[in-house]
């Protein structure tokens, strides 16, 4: 992280072991590595989900340096809206721009939407389905939230393209874990996780790599929830 030097001559005995802690000790832990693009998403996630826009924009260069496209941060920046808001979400949205903008890349991005206004509530209900089971075939009836649910969230976002469905289970997982407060949630999107091949020692992966952007606390939260999700399936 280039622009944290000023760090590393005011605090330097602390960066010293954090960046020791984060881009070593973690990032070489014997069966705890994942690849730079999961990695870097699961990152970006965290950082989005904690509200951790100062070292998002940090990350960020890195992450596009080390293989993710323009589209995928842009896929992960929208996803976020449904499980944080708007109002959480649109620093990171603009800081994005920013970032491409700096970088030469024309925006807007190409289009990777797949559904109309006409069949996104039975796409999203069929993703939903893909992912959690035929239990959630009719679960959009059950009142408007759960409408909107199906046709906003899983029908707007969940149905486009430059992230596969199990990288979006991957970073909603990663948005869940990092603000707290959702472990129901946390334990269902765990479970949906696992359905579609991220499974728990992989999910654990994933929170350990996370662990030095969002702490203890919520890292160990998520490892309950991942058990909780094992143990019910």
């Amino acid at each position: 992280m280039e622009n944290m030097d000023h760090l590393r001559e005011t605090d330097s005995e602390f960066m010293e072991r954090w960046e020791a802690f984060a881009f070593q000790e973690v990032m070489n832990e014997p069966k705890q590595q994942l690849d730079d693009i999961t990695r870097n998403l699961a990152i970006l996630s965290t950082l989005i989900g904690s509200q951790s826009i100062d070292v998002y924009k940090e990350m960020l260069p890195t992450a596009l340096n080390s293989g993710l496209t323009p589209v995928m941060v842009k896929e992960v920046v929208y996803q976020a809206v449904d499980y944080l808001g708007f109002g959480r979400v649109y620093p990171f949205l603009t800081s994005t721009n920013e970032c491409l903008t700096e970088r030469g890349v024309p925006l807007p991005l190409e289009g990777q939407s797949t559904t109309t206004m006409e069949n996104r509530l039975e796409k999203g209900a069929q993703a939903q389905v893909d992912i959690f089971g035929d239990s959630m075939k009719d679960f959009w009836k059950g009142g408007h939230i759960n409408r909107w649910l199906a046709a906003n969230c899983f029908g707007d976002f969940y149905t486009r393209t430059g992230l596969d469905l199990k990288q979006r289970e991957l970073i909603t997982f990663c948005f869940l874990a990092a603000q707290g407060g959702c472990e129901p949630q946390l334990v269902s999107h765990a479970a949906g996780n696992m359905n579609i091949g991220n499974d728990e020692a992989f999910l654990v992966r994933v929170v350990s790599q996370c662990l030095p952007y969002i702490g203890y606390p919520r890292s160990l939260n998520a490892v309950q929830c991942i058990k909780k999700a094992a143990s019910e399936k």
